[in-house]
């Protein structure tokens, strides 16, 4: 019977009587018989393929979440590691800290009292000794640093907090306050024991635009804007060297914070006396500007009305 079967597959010609034997022998009906070598037929090889297709698609994967990762580093976010105790107690030895590199993009430039990572100006950190390595272990590290698994050994970069941008006038005498636009600025930030100068007083400085003025929060244990007057920029730090912003202290859990602005830099009179305007006159300066066209329009019609 089971020959039956095989003959009506193959095509050939079934005999005229194969009664109700044939259709008990294959399961109660020609479909019914047959339905079951066909999931058979499915189970067996579809699983094998399957399990071949992802072995092959594999290194695909990997490359897709390589590239991925690269294009988050690049574009969105990046991990940096704290090396040093120049922006304690706000940011630890071993914090790692997710620096936001989307909005730099869309032609977003740093504000005071942001905490920013950015590129040696030149001549800040000074000449780095190389670290020996073994050859594979520094080839994975340059891999994983490319793709913003862990931090390069070869970018200098550094982090610091915002104090004046483009415009500002900043400065800090004595003991302090440090002074933006003539505004104290109160800083609770500032690493306990450290004075707003860190026995560095300088200043008045007038920032350029485009470049910012940046500090340390501890203000005795960081060679910042203060240390590199001599330099090209008298101290102060190109926005274009600027990485990104600081948001928020991802690892070790225990350290978790967001980095927002303190309440401070958004004390009134503080953007005014940066554009060279007094507060009181930024109202009176928009009416003007307001009113010209209208008189220029009443005049014009006066005039077509007299004619």
């Amino acid at each position: 019977m089971g020959d039956l079967v095989v003959g009506a597959r193959s095509g050939r010609e079934e005999p005229e009587d194969r009664g109700p034997t044939s259709s008990s022998s294959s399961g109660g009906s020609s479909g019914g018989g047959e339905a079951p070598i066909d999931a058979n037929d499915r189970d067996g090889g579809g699983g094998k393929k399957q399990q071949r297709s992802f072995w092959k698609e594999l290194p695909l994967l990997i490359v897709i979440a390589l590239a991925l990762a690269w294009l988050i580093k690049t574009f969105l976010l990046q991990a940096f590691s704290i090396p040093s105790a120049s922006m304690e107690n706000t940011l630890r030895i071993g914090d790692r800290v997710l620096v936001d590199k989307l909005t730099p993009w869309f032609g977003s430039e740093p504000e005071r009292g942001e905490v920013v990572v950015f590129h040696d100006p030149g001549g800040w950190l000074g000449e780095t000794v190389p670290v020996d390595t073994n050859p594979v272990t520094g080839a994975i590290q340059k891999g994983l640093s490319f793709v913003g698994l862990m931090p390069s050994a070869e970018e200098k970069d550094l982090i610091k907090r915002v104090i004046a941008v483009g415009g500002d006038t900043v400065e800090c005498k004595g003991t302090g306050p440090v002074k933006v636009n003539g505004k104290a600025l109160e800083e609770p930030y500032i690493y306990p024991g450290n004075t707003p100068c860190g026995d560095r007083p300088f200043g008045p400085i007038k920032v350029p635009q485009g470049r910012i003025w940046v500090m340390g929060d501890h203000r005795q244990d960081s060679l910042d804007s203060r240390y590199h007057q001599n330099l090209p920029g008298n101290g102060t730090v190109s926005v274009d060297e600027v990485v990104g912003r600081a948001v928020v202290v991802a690892w070790p859990i225990s350290n978790w914070s967001t980095l927002s602005v303190p309440s401070t830099f958004d004390q009134p009179g503080i953007n005014a006396a940066a554009a060279g305007l007094p507060a009181t006159a930024l109202p009176a300066a928009g009416g003007l500007a307001g009113a010209v066209p209208l008189v220029m329009w009443r005049r014009r019609r006066l005039i077509n009305q007299a004619g």
